[in-house]
């Protein structure tokens, strides 16, 4: 299937020697007797359904450098950014500063220590949860140093599909008055979703000499919590690799990234269907491929023009918290770890409560990261699970184009709620761990850091 016509061909080519592209995928798959995160409570994976990875593209436009790393975990702390930082620092391909390091947030991938947890794990399997953290910054610093050295000739093209199907606003309006959070399926008591969906399935596309697929940047607003069970699993993100390579070609790197679906997720609650399993994730994935091939029909050539990379740093307020609800959550926090020990919400408030109390009113670092090629497209990276409104009021508020959006870049805060949600109550902000408003800063941060770079010249 070729995605451009002779016309399209000539443009491109005139700009095919100023863009280079590289890509690579490392292995990150953990050992056996390592945890797997995603719930409240310890659990060891029992076998690998399919591998965990770290995939990196890096773009080199007008003597300027960025890569972009998307890895099949659930999140990944601050600590363990910088330390892949500083490894891609030394390696010298390009600064750590201008790599945006992202997670998929798979449910089905290991715990990543660094910092404060919520997992009380023990002996061995501590052990070699450490390890594996400890390894994690170096593969992914690898990752950069691969694609680097694998440098060609590119030309990029763009689009924005749709698939509204697959990713449902799990918060819901109930008879009662309050705002239900996964209220069950085919729940009477359901009036209506209490927020939107984003049905964009943005798609960039580097191709090299003579046509080659390069690697497909895909991206997709809905949690990847769709697999559940025992095995590691990149969740739906596997079959949608799977799937565009059988098409494109084995060596075509499929780089997804989740976008704002601090809110999201795939359950729909006017079926009384199953939604759960690998079976799930395969037929979520097929959808997803199959809109990303539709659309890769209508991309459009993206000129490589100048390569820009800048970022922000906000403080985000700290929710409030009470000397009682400290009192409290210590009386839950022995529970951490162990299956069905307390009630959910109880452990979800225990947890948030004592990670605040412990910064003793210190604000949360959060960076908003911008990279831009050219004047048509532009990557955000967010630290946390951010509403999927903050989102849509990025894209629309963003001069380029296109505009992607990757959370769980570059850190991961937890919740990111819009301010309309906190007196909404329910999990998110229940769990969140910065204040009312912090949303909208990254917003704005985000909004000012697009402007400036699409009215920046060389």
């Amino acid at each position: 299937m070729r995605w451009i016509g002779l016309a399209l061909a000539c443009v491109l080519a005139a700009s095919a020697a100023e863009l280079r592209v590289g890509t690579a995928a490392v292995r990150i798959t953990p050992p056996q007797g390592a945890a797997m995160s995603g719930y409240y409570y310890n659990r060891a994976a029992e076998g690998v359904h399919d591998d965990l990875y770290a995939k990196a593209v890096v773009l080199e436009s007008g003597g300027r450098k960025a890569g972009m790393v998307a890895c099949d975990v659930s999140g990944l702390p601050r600590e363990i950014i910088d330390a892949a930082r500083r490894a891609i620092d030394a390696g010298g391909v390009l600064r750590g500063a201008d790599v945006m390091i992202s997670a998929t947030h798979s449910h089905t991938g290991p715990v990543i220590l660094a910092g404060r947890t919520r997992y009380n794990l023990q002996g061995g399997m501590l052990r070699i949860t450490q390890e594996y953290a400890e390894s994690l910054p170096g593969r992914i610093a690898e990752s950069i140093r691969l694609a680097g050295a694998a440098l060609q000739p590119a030309n990029a093209a763009a689009v924005i599909g749709r698939e509204p199907s697959l990713t449902f606003n799990r918060r819901y309006l109930m008879k009662d008055g309050t705002v239900g959070w996964n209220p069950g399926k085919l729940n009477p008591n359901i009036v209506r979703p209490a927020g939107p969906i984003d049905p964009a399935v943005p798609v960039v596309y580097f191709e090299g000499s003579g046509g080659k697929p390069l690697a497909a940047y895909v991206n997709y607003a809905m949690h990847l919590d769709t697999v559940g069970g025992m095995e590691y699993s990149a969740d739906y993100a596997y079959t949608l690799s799977k799937l565009l390579g059988a098409v494109k070609g084995p060596d075509m790197l499929t780089l997804f990234t989740i976008g704002c679906a601090g809110n999201l997720n795939h359950i729909d609650v006017s079926t009384r269907a199953p939604q759960k399993g690998h079976g799930e994730a395969a037929r979520i994935g097929t959808v997803l491929a199959a809109e990303v091939l539709k659309a890769m029909r209508r991309l459009e050539p993206v000129e490589a023009g100048s390569l820009r990379v800048r970022s922000e740093m906000l403080r985000l307020p700290l929710p409030e918290i009470r000397p009682a609800d400290v009192e409290w959550a210590r009386k839950v926090t022995p529970l951490f770890g162990k299956p069905n020990a307390a009630p959910f919400m109880d452990l979800v408030r225990a947890f948030k409560i004592m990670d605040v109390a412990a910064r003793n009113g210190e604000p949360l670092e959060a960076e908003v990261q911008v990279i831009t090629l050219g004047k048509r497209l532009a990557w955000v990276g967010l630290p946390g699970e951010i509403f999927t409104e903050l989102g849509m009021a990025i894209k629309n508020a963003s001069p380029f184009e296109f505009t992607v959006i990757a959370e769980l870049a570059n850190g991961s805060l937890g919740y990111v709620p819009d301010r309309k949600a906190y007196p909404e109550g329910a999990y998110e902000p229940e769990s969140t761990r910065c204040g009312a408003g912090s949303g909208e800063m990254m917003v704005d941060a985000a909004t000012r850091l697009l402007v400036t770079l699409h009215t920046a010249k060389d």
